[in-house]
């Protein structure tokens, strides 16, 4: 059976949701009941007072508790489709300015190359990165639906004080967010701590408008100070909406942020990175102090955002000196000891204090991810033996041999080759290259004529010959991670330029009249990315395989032809694949003669709203595919990676 390590983490992410909505729907009722007090102390007289519950059922009170109701509703769905779009609202939403992908700042290009290395080790397209250029704190957080649309915002703080291993350890933090499908859960909070703080705004608004300068008679006096009254009430509630907005954070918050200290110090191997982070923290504070939001982003960044009172029962967060020493005892008092060494007495903080020994974090990260332990297989050095059912156990980790090929990968490109991938040009030129650049030079230039002229969008043959010798040079291995390192230039085109890039790559891919196994891959790829609907959330709409078998039979039929040599041995190969999903008579349904990139697309995309514990099953099989000879050649493990894509699963390299 498939380890469920990556699947189990995304079906608990998904069941937290049902959580928050519990704890919302608790907040709503006790928020209206008070409310409802508020009201029934208002409209009660000597002469026809009711006790509270029969009031609560009379036309005053059903009224005012569907008008709090209808208030605090209307506040949480209106934030909820102001989110759709994603991380990118978020990051815009606390006033971030996008990094650009060819930035020259030291700092900025210093993180670029972490999450690089991060994004390309763990199987995502690189993030989208966001600095928040105001703040001199040390914070960051990831948003987004799914991992290929995610982004990273960090503060100017961050960049300036952090070393590479402390920036290195809280991407690795921030990553493991990404992996572990936290930041759907993140962003919905948001939206639900929005309607449960409405009450208070209204009733902020009401004192104000209570000592607006009117009409000076007795009657409006009388009139302003009964409306100051009835908005200092809901004021007072409000606070109690704030209290019930941050126990809910706090509660679904903490446990994961160990979990994510965990996976840094798995992913880094420098338990010394995420530590030394987390002290500068608590000397200098990660506050954030130019937006209003901080609040309410409390529970998605890496340390406190915003003070509170009673921080024990409501920090979204444990104590800085609890997350050191769980990540390893003896660390504390380590970096206590190098910073005696070079810094005056004085300026150490007294929130930073040494605790007794707890227990190791990495025993929390073996419980929670066991990772896999593979042969190292490179798809640029060679083809290797993989076993068919170790590929949906690596979905969604970061193994050291993943991350020593990310950084060789990164060390192989040409000083020159790697800043084209980060302007549009250079990053449409890619996709370009990536398609034609096996063909005979006259052939490249006469389907190069067959796309329309545009500055950006159109060929510029100066670039394609510069992209050429490196894509020829580390083989077709280097397809893939390229194409992740020119995402975020892609996403920099606006809605038009991505369709019209889009069609050029299907009609590129057309040009033969015949559709390669990476022509259907890359052109699957982009649209997954840079259409519209790219950043937003996918529910679950399946819970069995019944309803998606047409699908299934599509792509394992497509699977068990990429992975055979003869018809005999792909109808072998899928009757095999297919046997875990349908009964004994079904299996001896044929597979699916031909197979075209839409309905590739359509399978994929419905094979996307399954449960997360359905996907491993999909994966194994279509694995079992193209690696029942031992191996997987670098055009299989392509195709392999874009089926993971587009199911939201990251595949590592292999």
């Amino acid at each position: 059976m498939a380890h469920p390590g990556f699947f189990q983490r995304q079906a608990h992410a998904r069941r937290n949701t049902g959580l928050l909505v519990f704890l919302f729907l608790s907040a709503v009722i006790l928020i209206t009941l008070a409310v409802c007090l508020v009201g029934y102390l208002v409209t009660r007289s000597e002469t026809s007072s009711l006790p509270f519950h029969h009031w609560l059922l009379s036309s005053h009170g059903l009224i005012t508790a569907g008008v709090v109701v209808g208030l605090i509703g209307t506040g949480s769905l209106v934030r909820w489709a102001d989110l759709a779009d994603g991380g990118e609202r978020v990051a815009r939403m606390v006033g971030a300015r996008l990094i650009d992908p060819d930035t020259r700042d030291p700092d900025e290009r210093k993180l670029r190359n972490i999450v690089e290395e991060m994004a390309i080790a763990s199987g995502v397209p690189v993030p989208q990165l966001y600095v928040m250029d105001q703040e001199a704190g040390i914070n960051a957080f990831v948003a987004g639906y799914t991992p290929g649309e995610a982004v990273m915002v960090v503060t100017h703080g961050a960049l300036a004080q952090l070393t590479r291993d402390e920036l290195q350890g809280v991407v690795g933090h921030e990553f493991s967010h990404i992996l572990n499908g936290d930041m759907r859960i993140n962003v919905r909070l948001i939206a639900l701590l929005a309607g449960i703080l409405m009450i208070g705004q209204i009733g902020g608004f009401l004192v104000r408008a209570s000592f607006h300068r009117g009409s000076r008679s007795n009657r409006d006096n009388r009139a302003q100070a009964g409306l100051g009254a009835v908005g200092l009430a809901l004021l007072v509630i409000g606070y109690v909406g704030v209290f019930f907005g941050r126990l809910i954070q706090a509660a679904v918050s903490r446990q994961r942020e160990l979990l994510a200290d965990a996976s840094s110090v798995q992913f880094t191997r420098n338990p010394e990175g995420i530590g030394g982070a987390l002290f500068k923290i608590g000397l200098h504070g990660g506050y954030l102090e130019s937006t209003r939001h901080a609040s309410d982003m409390n529970h998605m960044c890496f340390g406190e955002a915003t003070r509170m009172t009673f921080s024990a029962l409501l920090a979204s967060h444990p104590p800085i000196e609890e997350r050191i020493q769980k990540i390893q005892p003896g660390l504390l008092a380590r970096l206590r000891s190098r910073l005696r060494d070079t810094h005056p007495s004085a300026e150490l903080s007294p929130s930073v204090t040494a605790q007794p020994q707890a227990t190791r974090l990495g025993d929390i990260a073996r419980q929670a991810y066991e990772p896999v332990r593979a042969a190292s297989m490179s798809p640029i050095a060679r083809a290797a033996p993989v076993p068919a059912r170790s590929l949906s156990q690596q979905v969604g980790t970061v193994s050291q041999d993943s991350e020593r090929y990310a950084t060789c990968f990164l060390e192989q490109l040409p000083a020159t080759f790697r800043p084209l991938l980060y302007t549009r040009a250079g990053a449409v030129q890619l996709c370009y290259a990536l398609l034609l650049g096996h063909l005979p030079r006259e052939e490249q230039k006469a389907q190069l004529a067959l796309l329309p002229e545009h500055p950006v969008l159109g060929p510029q043959p100066e670039l394609l010959a510069k992209l050429r010798p490196t894509l020829a040079s580390l083989g077709e291995g280097v397809r893939f991670p390229a194409l992740e390192l020119a995402m975020p230039a892609l996403r920099k085109l606006d809605p038009e330029e991505r369709r019209t890039l889009i069609a050029n790559v299907r009609r590129l891919a057309a040009a033969d009249q015949k559709i390669s196994l990476f022509e259907l891959a890359l052109t699957s790829f982009l649209a997954r990315h840079l259409e519209r609907q790219a950043g937003q959330a996918v529910p679950v709409r399946y819970r069995a395989y019944k309803p998606v078998l047409p699908a299934i039979r599509k792509l394992l039929s497509l699977m068990a032809k990429a992975g055979s040599r003869t018809q005999d041995e792909a109808n072998t190969l899928y009757r095999e694949a297919i046997s875990g999903f349908m009964t004994w008579r079904e299996e001896e349904a044929p597979g699916v003669e031909k197979v075209t990139m839409r309905q590739l697309q359509e399978a994929l995309t419905a094979l996307n709203r399954l449960s997360p514990l359905l996907k491993p099953a999909v994966i194994d099989a279509c694995a079992h595919c193209v690696s029942h000879d031992g191996q997987v050649e670098p055009r299989e493990y392509e195709l392999m990676r874009l089926i993971a894509d587009q199911l939201d699963c990251p595949m590592p390299p292999l």
